[in-house]
């Protein structure tokens, strides 16, 4: 059946700012969808708030509405458009609930609009659980047994009927949010209420756990011909009992038989059909490791996380595929690189997903895994064998580890390592490696751990080659094994005792280099040429390196707090900006969910790990003109130096540039040359200056590491027992590794992202961040233009701007950080000479492409040359407000208080000639429930009553109820303010907490003491209760305050007319 001809204008719902379980992956999967519909010859309108994704750049789509994703807006948008169709299935769970919810209410049909691809009956037949039972069950397919409860009581006897152990999952959530596993009753009780409320219709499916089965996932794909083929199959290493998102994943499975393997594909493909899905779809099973036995899990009938994974392992591009059949193309119709996409791919290598974790910055949340996915991003690596491609996928996660080794785990007995592995955790896999070095064996720990022996037996492989190493110093052979199994450079260091550079030189005197072979979806059944490549120590090379003059931009790796999806955006205009002006653009990087990880996007794409030797091997194999290290946030800056040293060019800013900004003797020498100031502080190495330090500076302190990323362990400390905690728990501190210790100056802070091109600094746009200093700057809201400070202040920034870009020696993008005190005084915080978080909403916001007129200035056009003859263009008279999300439902026992430590997992925006207005979406976008009524609960620190009583006034005068614990209570009656107190846990009471329970409050506004550093209890349980319950809350006045001008606009107020 050809593409039909009577739909020309398709509506794109995208999948919102970045939280735990729903990432980039719907961001490349979006990107894909749109272009392909581009390519068909449609008019695409995309609908999506995230700003710092490609996805919502103008080139994606023909017109981009980055609006709040709630029905509401979504209504006006489809009214206001009127598309011939919408395509649900690509915007993850969001956009999926958004076109049902559309057409439910009849907005659908109003506007004679249709869903494209599978059928909403379909839908909900997939994702409603009682529907999906009743389905398995007339074809025969095996389902758990399980009950559906919409009440405590209900689900406590489902319970019972079904028998302990009991796995519980909410309808219609993101990355399991709410879900468990319970063993006994106590167990359930403890989760069942919160389950209940996460559920947008409080409907919870309680199954028999099967808790150590093999969880095993098909990627199928069908068009309207019922031609329906496997993309691929992937093997969780993690038994069923941990969310897939979080578990270690090998594609294609390694462990089936090939009944096993084809028992499981028939069903996947039986499903496809019954459910008439038309598109990408994922299916998931729990098959018994000693029988035949299996039972479906469920079925995502949507492109999901394992789409990006399986397009990315396998070159199919899915969601490209899926956007093409829903406007009725098949699969015979849709042409690949070489053959059409109903070819079903076949790989002849080993891909292996390991989730990154953000535990190394929440400390205090729990690292046990279960339904609950907990990952922020992925690494995706792939070699000829397990072992090769598990060791990169090791090495490119940027957790400081090189190997599957873990210094934490030396010092823990047999005993006590047998005991940790029990409970899957985020370096489980870690502490079986050094079960495996102190001689225990495979049968024992597949016992404790239900991972296949298989899996255990390749690891143990590994230990055996490191005794080889161990045991033969410098042998060649002995090294060309382990290159071969996937070693690194430096785990061989290690072993042999000596520096990676030394290793580095004894391959390039043997030429032991390893060769790079093409992923080209047919396992080179057929001649063909992907530019996608992986490396692997064997014979033969596949990537043809030309004589164009090439640039290689160095990608930013895996998606973690304080490095996200902005990065990749900078790096994918980059390699277009590269390609424009005639050179081969060559991308490095390993994340499978990202946009610039697609092989289309550039000349050619090495999936390898970004460290030095990875890089290393591909820039001896290309010879390229120049590196960008600039754009890829941390990750790039820091192989900048390391490659210099190998004799790499760094294009752009250089080394010298980068130490000037980020090492704080040179960065403070400069400062002084060009008579900046910054707040007193000074680096310390030990316990005993830092003490000293904070004595002569004045309490209270900023503390933090030198190098850090996303405000990794900072803190304001008030008193010298807390600093001392600090230095002794929350960092190391050595020679190599100096602490800083600053004046914690109370000001507004304000950032600019700007270019420097030697001779002129351009700077864009200055933003103002709502939140005073002492939060971190990407968990405030930001606002371009600023709203509240002078033209003399801009003109000081403007000026500082200058002198710093020009003076450090920037070639291209840097971000300022500033402080503004109350007598207008500037200071400087930090200079990143890098692309940096905001430059995606700055871009969208002012109109200048950034990442594409920096990548011009570092290939030497200057701004002059590109036409930029202004220092800062004129302000828009338009207001742009960026509004962090976060994901702290996600992360249990993770305390919510927004701190110099960055919290946020994503990002939206919110645009509008009000500001007031532009804030509310931002708001609403990000995912604050707002409400106009309630009751507002409020625990306030000593030092912020006074600031706050104000706005507690504005919120009784609008109809609030006020709640408060006892000294804020005492103090807001005292004020004429009626007030209802709560006591405390300090008070042997639980009542405040039972009423954040209850559901009648709306928001929670609770202040910590920062100057007087005295901090309770109380106030960790209140945040706790307030998130498990999914109360707003607010532990800024700042926040505070522009939440009641957004309420004051929105209400409608009332008022007698005789009084």
């Amino acid at each position: 059946m050809a593409k039909r001809t009577d739909i020309k204008k398709i509506l794109v719902i995208g999948s919102g700012p970045i939280v735990i379980g729903q990432a980039a992956e719907f961001d490349y999967a979006g990107t894909q969808a749109c272009l392909g519909l581009k390519e068909e010859g449609d008019e695409v309108i995309l609908c999506n708030s995230n700003p710092a994704t490609i996805m919502t750049d103008p080139a994606i789509a023909d017109k981009v509405y980055m609006e709040p994703l709630t029905l509401e807006y979504m209504a006006k948008i489809v009214r206001h458009e009127r598309p011939d169709a919408i395509v649900p299935g690509i915007g993850g769970q969001t956009g999926l609930n958004l076109a049902m919810q559309l057409e439910k209410k009849g907005v659908l049909k109003e506007c004679q609009t249709e869903l494209l691809g599978t059928r909403s009956d379909s839908i909900r037949q997939a994702e409603d659980r009682e529907l999906f039972k009743e389905l398995c069950e007339k074809l025969g397919e095996p389902v758990l047994p399980s009950s559906i409860a919409n009440t405590v009581e209900e689900a406590v006897r489902a319970a019972r009927s079904i028998g302990y152990p009991v796995v519980l999952r909410p309808a219609f959530t993101l990355g399991g949010t709410g879900g468990g596993f319970a063993d006994d009753e106590k167990e359930f009780l403890g989760l069942i209420k919160n389950a209940l409320a996460l559920s947008p219709v409080h409907q919870v499916l309680i199954e028999k756990s099967i808790k150590g089965f093999k969880e095993i996932e098909y990627e199928v794909i069908r068009d309207s011909n019922d031609t329906a083929i496997t993309v691929c199959n992937m093997e969780n290493l993690d038994p069923v009992g941990i969310h897939t998102g979080d578990s270690i994943v090998v594609c294609p499975s390694q462990t089936l038989t090939n009944k096993e393997y084809q028992m499981l594909r028939d069903s996947a493909l039986r499903l496809i059909r019954a459910l008439q899905v038309e598109g990408g779809c994922n299916v998931q099973f729990a098959l018994d490791p000693h029988s035949f036995q299996y039972y479906v899990i469920e079925v995502n009938p949507r492109v999901s996380r394992s789409s990006a994974l399986a397009s990315k392992a396998s070159g199919y591009p899915i969601a490209r595929v899926s956007a093409k059949i829903s406007v009725g193309m098949t699969l015979d119709e849709i042409p690949l690189v070489n053959t059409p996409a109903s070819f079903e791919p076949a790989l002849d290598y080993v891909v292996t997903k390991m989730p990154r974790f953000p535990f190394d910055k929440f400390a205090d949340a729990n690292q046990r895994l279960g339904t609950q996915m907990k990952a922020t991003g992925e690494v995706m690596s792939i070699g000829r064998t397990f072992e090769e491609s598990l060791l990169k996928a090791v090495r490119s996660l940027e957790t400081g580890v090189f190997h599957l080794y873990m210094e934490k785990f030396d010092h823990m007995s047999n005993g006590e390592l047998l005991s940790y592995i029990k409970t899957g955790t985020d370096d489980r896999i870690f502490a079986i490696a050094q079960l495996l070095r102190q001689g225990c064996n495979t049968l024992q720990l597949a016992m404790e751990t239900k991972i296949d022996r298989f899996f255990l037996d390749k690891i143990k492989k590994m230990i055996e080659t490191e005794n080889l190493l161990k045991a033969n110093p410098w042998n060649k052979e002995v090294l060309c094994q382990a290159k071969k199994e996937g070693f690194s450079d430096c785990a061989i260091a290690w072993l042999w005792n000596a520096k990676e550079e030394e290793i580095f030189r004894i391959r390039k005197e043997q030429q032991l280099f390893p060769v790079y072979k093409m992923i080209d979806t047919c396992a080179s059944e057929f001649d063909s040429y992907v530019p996608y490549f992986y490396s692997t120590y064997e014979e033969e090379n596949e990537s043809i390196a030309g004589d164009r003059k090439k640039i290689l931009v160095l990608g930013s790796g895996p998606i973690r707090i304080g490095q996200g999806v902005e990065f990749d955006y900078s790096t994918v205009h980059a390699v277009k900006t590269i390609r424009d002006a005639g050179y081969e653009a060559i991308v490095i990087n390993n994340n499978p969910e990202t946009v610039s990880t697609d092989y289309t996007t550039s000349d050619k794409l090495y999936f390898e790990p970004l460290c030095v030797e990875d890089v290393m091997n591909v820039i001896e194999l290309e010879q390229p003109e120049g590196v960008i290290a600039s754009l890829g946030g941390q990750t790039a800056i820091n192989l900048a130096e390391p490659l210099e040293a190998r004799g790499v060019t760094i294009i752009g800013t250089d080394c010298k540039a980068i130490e000037k900004a980020e090492n704080r003797e040179s960065f403070e020498k400069l400062l002084a040359k060009l008579s900046i100031p910054q707040p007193k502080g000074q680096a310390v190495t030990n316990i005993e200056d830092g003490v000293r330090a904070a004595a002569s500076i004045g309490y209270p302190v900023l503390v933090r590491p030198s190098f850090v990323l996303g405000g990794r362990a900072m803190q304001i400390v008030a008193k010298e027992e807390q600093l001392r905690q600090y230095l002794k728990t929350a960092v190391e501190i050595n020679e190599e590794k100096p602490v800083l210790v600053d004046h914690y100056i109370r000001g507004k802070e304000v950032e600019i992202d700007g270019i420097c091109d030697g001779q002129d600094v351009f700077v864009p746009g200055i933003m103002e961040l709502v939140e005073r200093t002492g939060v971190h700057s990407g968990d405030s809201i930001s606002v371009y233009p600023t709203y509240s400070i002078s033209e003399h202040v801009k003109e000081v920034i403007l000026e500082y701007a200058r002198k710093l870009g020009l003076g450090i020696g920037i070639r291209g993008l840097f971000n300022i950080q500033f402080i503004v005190d109350q007598e207008e005084q500037v200071y400087i915080i930090e200079v990143n000479p890098r692309s940096s978080r905001t430059v995606p909403f700055l871009s969208k916001a002012t109109g200048y492409s950034l990442a594409d007129i920096a990548t011009r200035v570092i290939l030497g056009i200057s701004l002059k040359e590109q036409g930029i003859i202004t220092h800062y263009p004129k302000e828009k008279d338009f207001w742009y407000v960026k509004a962090p999300a976060f994901s702290f439902a996600k992360l249990n026992g993770m305390d919510a208080y927004l701190s110099p430590e960055m919290k946020s997992t994503g990002e939206a925006i919110g645009y509008d000639r009000k500001l007031s207005r532009a804030m509310y979406k931002a708001l609403i976008a990000s995912g604050v429930k707002m409400q106009n009524y309630g009751t507002v609960m409020v625990t306030l620190a000593d030092e912020d009553k006074e600031e706050a009583l104000p706005f507690i006034q504005r919120f009784y005068d609008m109809g609030f109820n006020i709640e408060a614990t006892v000294g804020t209570g005492e103090f807001l009656k005292a004020h004429g303010i009626r007030t209802r107190i709560r006591r405390k846990l300090s008070e042997n009471s639980t009542e405040i907490l039972e009423a954040i329970r209850s559901g009648y409050v709306s928001y929670v506004i609770n202040t910590r003491a920062i100057l007087s550093g005295i901090h309770y209890e109380d106030g960790l349980a209140i945040r706790r209760t307030a998130i498990e319950n999914n109360v707003t809350m607010f532990t800024s006045l700042d926040t505070v305050k522009v939440l009641l001008d957004v309420l004051e606009e929105i209400t409608i107020g009332v008022s007698p007319l005789y009084a």
